[in-house]
């Protein structure tokens, strides 16, 4: 890969700097996919211990590539994603990765069917943070935020995906904790102020 092949690729990715996610940050200004790709790869680092027998190196590249279709695509938050959406959007980065040095290519798009297959530790890690990650940022931010449905939502997602690990499984409830306890002491305020937005649809993972 010459100095030029690189900088191209960089450029693409870089549309993940402006492309906006559904969820607000704490201070209620809406993050950006790169944002939210960063954070998901913070926690496959951070939990370097808690899985030896995973390639975590290899976790850490899936956390960082795993939304990279969405250059092409922009955020579309998986209540309303249609099966359309997800071939669209395979297909759209495929031609992209497609289109890099072949070592370069060969390398993810290795990784993309081994996410896609979920039949390894390191795949079903990375699509557990990738939705843990969603639920904390939710957790963090203003409740006035959220739509209606996700006062639901926020108790039930993402525990079938962590099941296979008695430690994500214990994240999640803690995570589950915080959004009882955040349902609990902001709702009076809320109240006060109107109410969560009407828009069922408006936000979602």
């Amino acid at each position: 890969m010459n100095a030029r092949e690189y900088l191209e690729i960089l450029h693409t990715a870089e549309k993940l700097k402006d492309t906006a996610r559904h969820c607000t940050t704490s201070q209620g200004r809406t993050e950006s996919v790169a944002e939210h790709s960063w954070r998901v790869s913070l926690m496959a680092l951070l939990l370097r211990k808690e899985f030896p027998e995973a390639d975590m190196d290899k976790v850490v590249a899936m956390c960082l590539i795993h939304d990279l279709g969405e250059c092409f695509t922009g955020d579309i938050p998986t209540f309303v994603k249609t099966n359309a959406d997800r071939d669209t959007e395979d297909i759209l980065l495929q031609r992209w990765v497609d289109s890099m040095p072949a070592e370069l290519s060969g390398e993810l798009s290795a990784l993309y069917a081994e996410m896609q297959a979920q039949e390894t530790i390191e795949s079903r890690i990375c699509k557990a943070l990738d939705k843990l990650e969603a639920l904390i940022q939710h957790n963090e931010s203003p409740l006035e935020t959220w739509s209606e449905n996700e006062f639901e939502l926020n108790k039930t997602y993402a525990f079938d995906t962590v099941a296979f690990s008695q430690w994500l499984v214990e994240l999640r409830k803690a995570v589950l904790e915080d959004t009882l306890k955040k349902i609990n002491e902001d709702t009076d305020s809320l109240d006060k102020h109107g109410g969560p937005p009407d828009a069922v649809n408006e936000r979602a993972y």
